[in-house]
Protein backbone atom coordinates (compact mmCIF):
# COMPACT_ATOMS: atom_id res chain seq x y z
CA UNK A 1 0.00 0.00 0.00
CA UNK A 2 1.73 3.06 -1.19
CA UNK A 3 2.26 6.41 1.49
CA UNK A 4 0.60 9.47 0.62
CA UNK A 5 1.31 13.05 2.25
CA UNK A 6 -0.05 14.59 4.45
CA UNK A 7 -2.24 17.50 3.55
CA UNK A 8 -0.83 21.44 4.32
CA UNK A 9 -3.22 21.55 7.09
CA UNK A 10 -2.43 18.16 8.45
CA UNK A 11 1.02 19.22 8.28
CA UNK A 12 0.32 22.24 10.51
CA UNK A 13 -0.60 20.12 12.63
CA UNK A 14 1.32 16.63 12.58
CA UNK A 15 4.92 17.51 11.50
CA UNK A 16 6.97 18.10 8.30
CA UNK A 17 7.70 14.53 7.74
CA UNK A 18 4.09 13.01 9.25
CA UNK A 19 2.68 10.45 6.78
CA UNK A 20 -0.20 8.64 6.30
CA UNK A 21 -0.78 5.21 5.29
CA UNK A 22 -4.38 5.34 2.58
CA UNK A 23 -5.94 2.48 4.58
CA UNK A 24 -6.03 4.56 7.50
CA UNK A 25 -7.35 7.63 5.62
CA UNK A 26 -10.10 4.99 4.63
CA UNK A 27 -10.55 4.19 7.93
CA UNK A 28 -10.84 7.06 9.33
CA UNK A 29 -13.62 8.21 6.59
CA UNK A 30 -15.56 5.69 7.44
CA UNK A 31 -15.23 6.33 10.84
CA UNK A 32 -16.39 10.24 10.62
CA UNK A 33 -19.22 8.60 7.84
CA UNK A 34 -21.01 6.53 10.48
CA UNK A 35 -20.73 9.11 13.40
CA UNK A 36 -21.90 11.50 11.21
CA UNK A 37 -25.08 9.71 10.35
CA UNK A 38 -26.10 8.81 13.82
CA UNK A 39 -25.97 12.45 14.86
CA UNK A 40 -23.05 12.39 16.97
CA UNK A 41 -20.08 14.46 18.45
CA UNK A 42 -16.29 13.69 18.31
CA UNK A 43 -16.38 14.55 21.67
CA UNK A 44 -20.19 12.21 22.27
CA UNK A 45 -17.94 9.28 20.85
CA UNK A 46 -15.03 9.91 22.62
CA UNK A 47 -16.72 9.71 25.62
CA UNK A 48 -18.83 6.08 24.75
CA UNK A 49 -14.56 4.43 24.57
CA UNK A 50 -13.13 6.37 26.83
CA UNK A 51 -10.68 8.94 25.00
CA UNK A 52 -10.80 12.12 24.13
CA UNK A 53 -12.04 13.82 20.98
CA UNK A 54 -8.57 14.80 19.85
CA UNK A 55 -7.94 11.44 19.34
CA UNK A 56 -10.95 11.08 17.34
CA UNK A 57 -10.57 13.82 14.98
CA UNK A 58 -6.86 12.07 14.29
CA UNK A 59 -8.38 8.69 13.27
CA UNK A 60 -10.95 10.46 11.09
CA UNK A 61 -8.23 12.71 9.05
CA UNK A 62 -6.11 9.46 9.19
CA UNK A 63 -3.52 10.84 11.05
CA UNK A 64 -3.41 8.45 13.45
CA UNK A 65 -3.66 4.71 13.29
CA UNK A 66 -6.72 2.89 15.26
CA UNK A 67 -5.58 -0.26 16.88
CA UNK A 68 -7.50 -3.33 16.62
CA UNK A 69 -9.00 -3.09 20.25
CA UNK A 70 -9.95 0.83 19.92
CA UNK A 71 -11.43 -0.44 16.37
CA UNK A 72 -13.41 -3.08 18.17
CA UNK A 73 -14.85 -0.35 20.97
CA UNK A 74 -15.71 2.29 17.99
CA UNK A 75 -17.35 -0.33 15.63
CA UNK A 76 -19.21 -1.39 18.63
CA UNK A 77 -20.40 2.03 19.74
CA UNK A 78 -21.48 3.13 16.30
CA UNK A 79 -23.13 -0.26 16.16
CA UNK A 80 -21.11 -1.37 13.27
CA UNK A 81 -19.45 -4.81 12.37
CA UNK A 82 -15.47 -4.06 12.16
CA UNK A 83 -15.31 -4.88 8.45
CA UNK A 84 -17.72 -1.70 8.22
CA UNK A 85 -14.54 0.03 7.97
CA UNK A 86 -12.99 -1.78 5.35
CA UNK A 87 -15.63 -1.33 3.39
CA UNK A 88 -15.23 0.02 -0.13
CA UNK A 89 -11.46 0.02 0.21
CA UNK A 90 -9.47 -1.35 -3.09
CA UNK A 91 -13.21 -2.53 -4.67
CA UNK A 92 -12.86 -0.89 -7.64
CA UNK A 93 -12.47 -4.07 -9.46
CA UNK A 94 -13.51 -4.34 -13.11
CA UNK A 95 -14.61 -8.43 -12.81
CA UNK A 96 -17.04 -7.65 -9.87
CA UNK A 97 -18.50 -4.04 -10.80
CA UNK A 98 -17.89 -3.10 -7.50
CA UNK A 99 -17.15 0.59 -7.44
CA UNK A 100 -15.78 2.82 -4.76
CA UNK A 101 -18.49 5.63 -3.85
CA UNK A 102 -15.85 7.55 -3.12
CA UNK A 103 -14.43 7.84 -6.27
CA UNK A 104 -17.83 8.84 -7.89
CA UNK A 105 -18.80 11.15 -5.68
CA UNK A 106 -16.50 12.04 -3.59
CA UNK A 107 -18.62 14.10 -0.98
CA UNK A 108 -21.81 13.43 -1.23
CA UNK A 109 -22.13 11.08 1.11
CA UNK A 110 -20.23 13.49 4.05
CA UNK A 111 -22.35 16.45 3.15
CA UNK A 112 -24.55 17.35 6.18
CA UNK A 113 -27.51 17.29 3.88
CA UNK A 114 -27.13 13.76 2.48
CA UNK A 115 -26.86 13.16 6.42
CA UNK A 116 -29.72 14.91 7.89
CA UNK A 117 -32.22 12.78 4.89
CA UNK A 118 -30.89 9.38 5.66
CA UNK A 119 -31.62 10.59 9.35
CA UNK A 120 -34.66 12.08 8.88
CA UNK A 121 -35.64 8.62 6.25
CA UNK A 122 -34.69 6.08 8.73
CA UNK A 123 -36.68 7.90 11.52
CA UNK A 124 -40.12 6.95 9.77
CA UNK A 125 -42.03 4.14 10.14
CA UNK A 126 -42.24 1.73 7.31
CA UNK A 127 -45.26 2.82 5.01
CA UNK A 128 -44.15 6.37 4.88
CA UNK A 129 -40.93 5.21 4.13
CA UNK A 130 -41.85 3.37 1.20
CA UNK A 131 -43.63 6.39 0.15
CA UNK A 132 -41.42 8.68 0.02
CA UNK A 133 -38.52 6.40 -1.80
CA UNK A 134 -41.19 5.75 -4.48
CA UNK A 135 -41.60 9.54 -4.61
CA UNK A 136 -37.70 10.02 -4.85
CA UNK A 137 -37.35 7.35 -7.62
CA UNK A 138 -40.33 8.99 -9.59
CA UNK A 139 -39.04 12.43 -9.14
CA UNK A 140 -35.24 10.74 -10.63
CA UNK A 141 -36.93 9.52 -13.59
CA UNK A 142 -38.48 12.58 -14.42
CA UNK A 143 -35.49 13.87 -14.09
CA UNK A 144 -33.75 11.84 -16.95
CA UNK A 145 -34.88 13.46 -19.90
CA UNK A 146 -33.50 17.04 -18.59
CA UNK A 147 -30.29 15.71 -17.81
CA UNK A 148 -30.09 14.03 -21.43
CA UNK A 149 -30.55 17.72 -23.20
CA UNK A 150 -28.12 19.09 -20.87
CA UNK A 151 -25.66 16.36 -21.05
CA UNK A 152 -26.08 17.19 -25.05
Amino acid sequence: MALAPLSGEQLSHFGKYAMTNDIDLHVGKRLRRRRRLLGLTQQTLAEEVGIRFQQIQKYECGANRVSAARLFELSEALSVPIQYFYEGLGSNDPLTGDIDPDIIAPDVLSRKETMDLVRAYYAMDDAPRKHLLDLAKSLEQAAKPKLRLVAQ
